[in-house]
């Protein structure tokens, strides 16, 4: 059981070290955005690139901090069942779903994009938009990471539940930790 403990805080650690950092794509990618609209509407000028930059900046916070927002249960569930539930249920639903749910799923995403990023690799592929960005191949590279992430994440989530099932209450996890995410 130590060893799981050890797994889950280390999991958790990381994905909450790099949700942190991917957050702070924040700043340029509003500043990207303000700069866009300001060009577009109060001068009629716009570039391709700069209009991908600030989407391919979305995207990669969107897929690179997924495993964060799952840490700090930011993720859709049913509160109204699941909020007023007690810890060892709560337990069992995230196992199961961490099991049955999120991991087959998110090796499904693996394996089928894998191909795809691997193609896009041997291309160099960049936008298919004139006066695009050109390292589309580096973008898409960011599902495997999303996918890398979640399954780590999940599986962190599995050994937390196997923890808690086993009577570990310290690694219950509290809605206070939810506040504010």
């Amino acid at each position: 059981m130590r060893f799981l403990g050890n797994f889950v805080h280390a999991i958790d650690s990381l994905n909450d070290w790099i949700g942190r950092g991917v957050a702070w794509l924040v700043i340029p990618m509003v500043v990207i955005t303000f700069l866009v609209a300001t060009l577009r509407y109060g001068f009629a000028v716009g570039w391709v690139s700069m209009q991908e930059s600030y989407m391919w900046l979305y995207g990669i916070m969107f897929m690179v901090g997924a495993g964060y927002t799952l840490l700090h249960g930011g993720h859709v569930r049913v509160d109204v069942i699941y909020r007023p539930a007690s810890a060892r249920y709560k337990a069992w639903v995230d196992l199961f779903g961490s099991l049955f749910l999120l991991m087959p799923v998110v090796i499904m995403i693996l394996m089928y994009s894998y191909p795809y990023v691997l193609t896009s690799w041997h291309r160099l592929e960049g936008s298919h938009e004139t006066g695009g960005l050109p390292g589309l191949f580096l973008y898409k590279s960011v599902i495997l990471v999303f996918c890398v992430l979640m399954l780590l994440q999940g599986m962190s989530l599995a050994a937390r539940s196997v923890l808690v099932l086993a009577g570990h209450k310290e690694f219950e996890i509290h809605e206070e930790e939810h506040e504010g995410v």
